[in-house]
């Protein structure tokens, strides 16, 4: 069952693109400003960011909510609530006013490093 960190804001299913690390549905003006704001979200274990790192399962966008299913590393990540509190506040600058931010913290599947993009492979040496 996923934890749930629910706040008031102020901003149908598609498929991921290549132009989206995660599957994404929502409005596409919505898109970019979400990927945006997640890339401004550092996991500080590893000093880069939640999608880089392969975090962000998926983003949801409804006339309601943004919805955002994200994961750790681990279970026993020390650094959960700062990354979940991380996510709602840039996501609030940029979803539109009337939208709650909704940020749920799921296990399955577990996290693996062929999440990872890239630029973290390469900047963990992989």
């Amino acid at each position: 069952m996923p934890a749930s960190s629910e706040r008031p804001r102020g901003a149908g299913m598609d498929d991921a693109t290549p132009a989206s690390p995660y599957p994404y549905s929502g409005p596409e003006p919505l898109r970019a400003p979400i990927l945006a704001a997640l890339h401004r979200v550092i996991d500080p274990e590893v000093a880069m960011t939640i999608v880089d790192v392969g975090l962000v399962y998926g983003v949801t966008v409804t006339a309601e909510r943004v919805h955002v299913l994200l994961t750790m590393t681990s279970v026993a990540c020390p650094v959960v609530d700062v990354i979940v509190d991380d996510v709602g506040a840039e996501l609030d600058k940029v979803a539109p006013p009337e939208l709650a931010v909704d940020v749920d913290l799921v296990w399955e599947p577990p996290w693996t490093t062929d999440r990872m993009s890239e630029r973290a492979k390469a900047f963990m040496g992989w």
